[in-house]
């Protein structure tokens, strides 16, 4: 692979992943995404020598030393698509690219007393099973009672923004009413070293989700961009031809049917905003009881008045998406070990499936 032609200007380029939602939208802004955010710098032709470390202090904002030293260790800064140490001398031409845990945010956080399901805690992280309901961290109209609120009072070191506010630790964040894992960085260098490997897709995510009508292949990936509706932008969706949105892949397996829905087996290969409810609806299936992309009507099956009132009831026991994050395994980032984690699926959609199995009988 070239690399590009340098400007006559040195200029960083933020290919952030991640953005607050803003003022006017809804809790749906809270959704399956990356937290991260990647630069990529040219050296200018007119570049003196000047050590790695000092040139990225020199032009990333909110970056300290420790952090950028820490992205260095975990191999997360790159001069021409080769990981690189402190010592190297930046050049003319040079093409530097960083991945960074994403920057604290400018609202406080206010701890706050929570029965966490914690499944796992060390030193370096901890793994919290999230329930249906529970937005992930303080917006809009959210600015208690979230994950993150929790945290900040289960927790006394986490890394800290700017003057002393609490920067929780946040790798990748879930939708509101979907359930399941998440993995909290408890220090800058465990953070910095997760990032990495969202980053490079080695994370292993697997959720289940139930969806309306069998899908004709039972196995299939789905690679489309997703990116945020131009009809409407409270919304995701997929764009086809490539030219908007972001690259977003979803590997699905068909685990079990029950007449009009299947139990479906999704592995995440990137992360982005609604990625498993868009690809889904996109391949004609939608998530059971999924109100923001036509899950909450009869889809598939026949219009007498006993089977909606049976699928009524289905609606009844889950409220919600159907989707609960499963699983998810990594790379521990101080022992190196290959950490795996899995819970079980919450009561509502147990009792959904069981009404479901009930359909066939």
């Amino acid at each position: 692979m070239t690399t590009p032609d340098a400007p006559d200007d040195d200029f960083v380029t933020p290919l952030t992943l991640f953005s607050a939602p803003e003022p006017d939208d809804d809790d749906e802004a809270e959704g399956e995404d990356e937290l991260y955010e990647h630069h990529r710098i040219h050296a200018d032709k007119r570049q003196e020598l000047i050590r790695l470390d000092k040139f990225l202090l020199n032009r990333l904002q909110n970056a300290s030393r420790t952090k950028i030293q820490n992205a260095i260790k975990a191999e997360a800064v790159q001069v021409n698509e080769r990981a690189a140490k402190s010592n190297y001398r930046v050049k003319p031409g040079d093409v530097i690219t960083i991945t960074l845990p994403e920057p604290p945010r400018e609202v406080g956080v206010q701890p706050e007393e929570m029965d966490l399901d914690i499944r796992y805690e060390d030193e370096s992280l901890l793994m919290v099973n999230k329930p249906a309901g529970m937005v992930v961290h303080p917006a809009f109209g959210h600015w208690c009672g979230t994950l993150v609120n929790g945290l900040s009072y289960h927790l006394n070191n986490l890394p800290t923004g700017r003057n002393g506010d609490i920067r929780p630790g946040l790798i990748h964040r879930i939708d509101k009413d979907t359930s399941g894992l998440l993995v909290i960085g408890k220090t800058e260098w465990a953070m910095t070293h997760l990032s990495q490997q969202f980053f490079h897709h080695t994370i292993e995510r697997t959720y289940l989700a139930l969806v309306w009508g069998i899908p004709k292949e039972t196995e299939g990936t789905i690679n489309v961009h997703i990116g945020r509706s131009l009809k409407d932008r409270k919304v995701q969706t997929v764009f086809p031809d490539a030219d908007y949105g972001k690259h977003a892949v979803t590997h699905y397996k068909v685990l079990q049917t029950f007449g009009h829905v299947a139990l479906v087996q999704c592995n995440l290969e990137t992360g982005r905003t609604h990625q498993i409810r868009v690809h889904m609806k996109h391949i004609g299936h939608p998530l059971f009881s999924d109100a923001t992309y036509g899950g909450t009507k009869v889809l598939y099956g026949q219009r007498t008045g006993a089977y909606k009132a049976f699928v009524e009831k289905a609606f009844e026991l889950m409220p919600r998406q159907a989707l609960h994050a499963k699983s998810l395994g990594f790379i521990h980032p101080t022992t190196g070990e290959q950490m795996q984690f899995e819970v079980e699926l919450p009561a509502d959609f147990t009792a959904l499936l069981a009404h479901w199995a009930e359909f066939e009988k």
